[in-house]
């Protein structure tokens, strides 16, 4: 037993690693080709990969929201988890990123289950809820803008059915959410301070990758 949250040495998430990821070749190789690209660190972990996955096949998603879908990494581990009907509403504004995640989706035989909409995440949220889609969507991933965060956190929710769950990444900003050094450290921390606070949901802040909050809308 441990009466707080054990230290991850390198040691231990290797053998987290060798133990229980379960990353297909498919998702190793994206991982690899992203790895040469000085943006790398803008993709999740794969174990966050495995971990949202199950969260998708645990809540019986059928409608999932992605905020900032860079090569596809996160975007593959959802949709995977999705029944075949299911879909995976892509919000990004980079045509060059999404182009790599697009031809691993069509190698995976799931672009059908994935709607990616090139535009400012915000327009393509309005335009969902313009649309009458609140509370028809299961599941929410953010990994976008960090200085927009709440925004798209608020944005999320309303698009969210009761008892559906939003995820949002960097939550922990590498650890500068202690010390707010920087504008998207402060962003991050306050909204996780505002969610904290936040009646209409359960959370819980996971230390996986860099800080997983997970929201659970009452």
């Amino acid at each position: 037993m441990s009466n707080e949250t054990i230290r991850l040495t390198d040691a231990t998430h290797q053998y987290l690693i060798e133990a229980t990821l379960r990353e297909s070749e498919l998702l190793c190789r994206l991982r690899t080709e992203t790895a040469q690209f000085e943006q790398r660190n803008m993709q999740i972990a794969p174990e966050q990969g495995q971990f949202m996955a199950l969260l998708v096949e645990m809540l019986g998603a059928c409608r999932a929201l992605e905020v900032g879908t860079f090569t596809g990494y996160s975007a593959l581990c959802m949709a995977s988890a999705l029944p075949p009907d299911g879909l995976l509403v892509c919000c990004d504004v980079s045509a060059e990123w999404t182009a790599i995640a697009q031809r691993y989706w069509q190698e995976a035989g799931l672009a059908g289950r994935i709607d990616l909409r090139l535009a400012p995440a915000l327009e393509t949220l309005d335009a969902l809820l313009a649309d009458g889609q609140a509370g028809t969507f299961d599941f929410a991933f953010i990994d976008a803008d960090k200085t927009r965060y709440d925004d798209y956190y608020e944005h999320a929710l309303a698009l969210l059915r009761v008892g559906g769950v939003v995820a949002i990444d960097n939550a922990l900003s590498d650890g500068r959410v202690v010390t707010r050094e920087t504008e998207d450290a402060t962003a991050i921390d306050a909204l996780n301070r505002k969610i904290h606070a936040d009646e209409r949901v359960s959370c819980s802040l996971v230390p996986i990758g860099d800080g997983l909050m997970l929201a659970r809308k009452r």
